[in-house]
């Protein structure tokens, strides 16, 4: 099982603990840290002899550390320490279901690396599969995210909900963004729904489609979307139209799978009016044109109802269109963005990313150009709202974990700025830009440190 990036996190953490006053954690030295690297590590005794003579509140104090988004219960499951999560519950009398400060609990942690014989073990002393972390998810969001076939299998024949939810979706959901298929599938045959709605209206469908824009190539895009058509997926969804989303991310092979399967071309975008063929001769894709054309009607503003005369009129410029211009596309306007910020028009940028975001506010990208737009605007506040945007739509794209830290450095809250990059390159270790920020952060916790204490840094 690789869990390099988690062991990675322990070592960050472990360092800023040693170096500097970092987080709230305890002094290195300390029981409870002490504590942490026993369990962490495995080791039985070490961990018998700081629990010995303690009662329910003094163990509870002794396991009230998080590190990497877990305590010790949480990262020896994480870690495959059965021995030392077996010794936590039924001898020291840890509660199978407790979580860390940030509400994980030990199932949460060993689903995220499919610790198939620790999740056995929580399971059968009592753990909820249904039980939510501080943000809302539960195990099998975090199979579905991961790709934990097994894991979910395991969850679902142990009492987890299949359409459970919270604002992202549900665990179908998540897996149709992350192009999961073997999740899709477990979940699918657990009669998981394909067409139950996120709080900002997306299908499963429309999410894996719109999963394009994370570079999932459309091979298992298609694959994805087969499998929910396959289990009655709603082709002509009109809140997140699935032709509509596919037309405007270019993807031939699922425009023509969704034609075969009944998708209903003429459904325009719910935001602006725009039908699929008018998104594809925008964005000059004839190819798309010519699909979508023999089961289009007819359009009364284009006059030459041709696949050229509809590439014609998409190039025109008419004085009073009837249909909004191209610039009113999505693609159009983050182009436009882009342009903007090349020439550091971050103001103009902005406008573009924002109506832009109005079309589609699930595009993550859209929200990380606009937070740093906004950074490079002194609107620090706005970019970190932008950055936590990002980051619930895309947790493991790293750039909204770096915008985050940007933002937060020139909020000079330099601990959560440590913080969230440390998490990017949790994500990805081999990160120049990210290790970079990160020391850049570290460097400045600590002389905002010394400066507190009346201190200069060390030459």
């Amino acid at each position: 099982m690789d869990n390099s990036n988690f062991s990675f996190g322990l070592g960050v953490e472990r360092y800023l603990r040693s170096a500097l006053p970092y987080g709230g954690l305890p002094s290195k030295d300390s029981p409870q840290m002490a504590f942490f690297d026993a369990a962490s590590e495995g080791d039985l005794p070490r961990m018998r002899e700081l629990a010995s003579g303690r009662d329910a509140e003094g163990k509870a104090w002794l396991a009230d550390v998080c590190i990497a988004g877990g305590g010790p219960f949480q990262t020896a499951a994480r870690l495959g320490k059965l021995d030392a999560v077996r010794c936590m519950v039924e001898e020291l009398g840890f509660d199978v279901n407790a979580g860390s400060q940030e509400g994980i609990t030990a199932l949460d942690a060993a689903t995220m690396d499919e610790r198939m014989d620790v999740m056995r073990y929580l399971l059968d002393h009592g753990a909820d599969p249904n039980k939510r972390a501080n943000s809302g998810f539960v195990p099998l969001h975090c199979a579905a995210r991961k790709g934990r076939d097994e894991a979910a299998q395991l969850l679902l024949s142990s009492g987890a909900s299949v359409d459970i939810a919270f604002s992202d979706g549900t665990p179908l959901h998540f897996a149709a963004a992350c192009g999961t298929i073997g999740v899709m599938k477990v979940l699918l045959e657990h009669n998981a729904d394909p067409n139950k709605l996120s709080e900002i209206g997306g299908t499963p469908l429309s999410e894996t489609l719109c999963a394009a824009d994370k570079g999932l190539p459309e091979t298992i895009l298609l694959k994805c979307v087969k499998l929910l058509v396959e289990a009655g997926a709603d082709v002509n969804c009109t809140t997140q139209n699935p032709l509509v989303i596919a037309t405007s991310h270019g993807l031939t092979n699922c425009v023509k799978y969704l034609l075969k399967a009944g998708a209903d071309p003429n459904i325009p975008q719910c935001h602006c009016g725009v039908k699929p063929i008018e998104l594809a001769a925008s964005s000059g894709m004839r190819k798309l044109v010519e699909l979508l054309f023999p089961l289009t009607s007819p359009i009364p503003t284009i006059p030459n109802w041709t696949v050229d005369g509809i590439m014609a009129h998409a190039n025109s410029r008419p004085s009073k269109p009837k249909v909004k211009p191209v610039k009113n596309t999505k693609v159009q306007l983050k182009s436009y963005g882009e342009k903007a910020v090349q020439r550091k028009d971050y103001d103009g940028a902005a406008m573009f990313y924002t109506e832009a975001i109005e079309l589609d506010p699930t595009d993550a990208t859209l929200h990380s150009n606009r937070s740093l737009c906004h950074l490079e605007m002194t609107e620090a506040e706005k970019a970190l709202q932008d950055a936590n945007t990002c980051i619930r739509l895309r947790p493991e794209w790293i750039k909204g974990h770096f915008r985050k830290g940007a933002a937060l450095m020139s909020l000079k809250d330099y601990t959560k700025a440590c913080d969230a990059f440390m998490v990017g390159l949790q994500l990805d270790p081999g990160s120049a830009e990210m290790e970079k920020a990160f020391r850049g952060a570290v460097e400045a916790m600590k002389a905002d440190h010394l400066a507190r204490k009346g201190l200069k840094p060390s030459s």
